[in-house]
């Protein structure tokens, strides 16, 4: 089984997101996966996600693939697991589908939406003991990552 953690930065006065599995951030396992097939169109460029730039909604339900249809995802259980290293999902993102388990989690059918001749099958599965999963996401939700509008354009926020 392989085990999740998030990675919580500043980046550009707001907060990004970043899954890492088995001690790797995600941006790495990709980029590096991407080099080997030649998919240097970029290989990587990808950060994390930053609530403050997407409707994620909570977090917990979002990364158990619960939230519903997300953006460019084909079903509901996709879910946005990186973002451009810009912070936006819609410039460059990488996709995945989390699908519930009798044991847990996986992160599986990887995608880059805007390279759909890019075959990401042979990148994971990922598996997810269930209580390791739920417990680092239930984590990760319960802090406050959003910032308010007004302290991401440095602007005084109402009285």
């Amino acid at each position: 089984m392989n085990r999740l953690a998030f990675e919580v930065a500043e980046n550009d006065g707001v907060l990004a997101i970043t899954p890492a599995i088995d001690g790797i951030v995600l941006s790495t396992l990709v980029a590096d996966f991407e080099r080997a097939k030649g998919y240097v169109d970029p290989a990587g460029g990808y950060g994390g996600i930053i609530p403050d730039f997407f409707s994620y909604g909570p977090l917990g339900t979002y990364f158990r693939g619960q939230a519903g249809h997300q953006g460019e995802g084909e079903r509901d259980e996709e879910i946005y697991v990186l973002a451009c290293e810009c912070g936006e999902v819609g410039c460059w993102p990488l996709m995945a589908s989390v699908v519930t388990t009798e044991r847990g989690y996986r992160w599986e059918a990887f995608r880059q939406p805007h390279r759909p001749d890019h075959d990401y099958s042979a990148f994971g599965p990922f598996e997810f003991e269930r209580s390791q999963y739920e417990d680092e996401v239930d984590s990760l939700a319960q802090k406050n990552i959003r910032k308010s509008l007004f302290s991401v354009l440095g602007l005084a926020g109402p009285s």
